[in-house]
């Protein structure tokens, strides 16, 4: 015997006259509701319920061009979970990442082209003004690894990034031994991005804290860069012989590992930074690096995709952070 509107009705908890409007695809229910009752509809064998067709959820990313493994990492990732969606059209673009007006300009082309957006991006004014640009025109936004304040965004999607920075410093004053007196360098890709400066702040406060006998020399910035970042590293080493430690904020960790190679330092200095790349399990495996503090992309695509999802549909979804791991030679992942 076929099933019936009552039917429908009961099994999803709705009114009949939701389901009629639901199966004559008129207007005045939410989404999720319709798409509960479609669905019940076909499990009961409604067979002359046909589901509406639904428009493809359009979808853009965009993240930092450069030599940083994380971002790669995460590009794949996106890409490749991205695939196996049904109904969702997704586009992974590389910016350059720290020049605000240009990132800007592109948001702005965005307007119209896209239904959500996820973005890595530095928390500059001209930037917070393009991404409440989007939004007022109906566009979802998530931050990515780094969030950006005061723009009406769906998630931040990331790691708590001052967290991580009192992390590294606990971190680096076990190693160097409670007591202990040395200098210590920070690098970072960009202070102009939040995340970076959030783990600066917490490196900062857990030495004042618990390791005041570890005085901090020098904060360079290297926008990313191997290359840049082992000049850097050279150039501090010749500033600071006796150096102790060297916390990196953000990526470059490859070209700093091989500036200390190359000086014999690899282990004498310790050296702590972020993210499980293939380049950092190396110099973990080596004995150069002592320490990575990872973010898990597989984790931050796979949440930015569904947050994003879920808002263009009008669904409600509330996204789960990756956690911090700390990553030594011993406990290597496997991906």
């Amino acid at each position: 015997m076929r099933a019936t509107l009552t039917d429908i009705a009961r099994e999803a908890g709705v009114s009949p006259a939701t389901v009629d409007r639901v199966l004559n695809d008129r207007p005045g229910v939410k989404e999720h509701t319709r798409q509960h009752v479609l669905s019940v509809a076909q499990r009961l064998g409604y067979v002359a319920v046909s589901a509406p067709s639904t428009p493809a959820v359009r979808l853009a990313f965009l993240l930092p061009q450069g030599t940083n493994s994380f971002i790669r990492m995460l590009q794949a990732q996106i890409e490749t979970q991205a695939a196996a969606l049904d109904g969702v059209e997704t586009l992974v673009e590389t910016i350059e990442g720290f020049d605000p007006a240009a990132l800007s300009e592109r948001l702005a082309r965005m307007k119209g082209a896209v239904d959500g957006l996820g973005v890595i991006a530095l928390d500059h004014p001209v930037v917070r003004e393009a991404l409440r640009g989007l939004a007022a025109s109906g566009v979802r936004i998530v931050t990515l690894c780094s969030d950006i304040q005061n723009v009406p965004r769906a998630a931040y999607i990331g790691t708590d990034n001052r967290q991580a920075g009192r992390l590294a410093g606990y971190l680096m004053g076990r190693f160097l031994g409670t007591g202990s007196q040395g200098k210590v360098a920070l690098f970072a890709g960009s202070l102009s991005y939040r995340g970076h400066q959030e783990r600066e702040m917490g490196f900062r406060q857990i030495l004042h804290e618990e390791f005041p006998g570890l005085q901090i020399v020098e904060l360079r910035e290297m926008l990313d860069d191997r290359e840049n970042s082992w000049r850097e590293a050279m150039a501090l080493f010749d500033r600071h012989p006796d150096l102790a430690a060297i916390y990196n904020v953000g990526g470059g960790s490859y070209g700093i590992g091989r500036a200390m190679k190359d000086r014999g330092l690899a282990q004498r200095v310790v050296l702590i930074g972020h993210e499980a790349t293939e380049g950092n399990k190396a110099l973990l495996l080596d004995g150069t690096m002592d320490a990575v503090i990872d973010q898990n992309a597989r984790v931050e695509a796979r949440e930015a995709l569904a947050t994003l999802i879920a808002g263009v549909r009008g669904l409600p979804y509330t996204p789960v952070q990756p956690r911090q791991h700390v990553i030594f030679r011993e406990n290597l992942p496997d991906e």
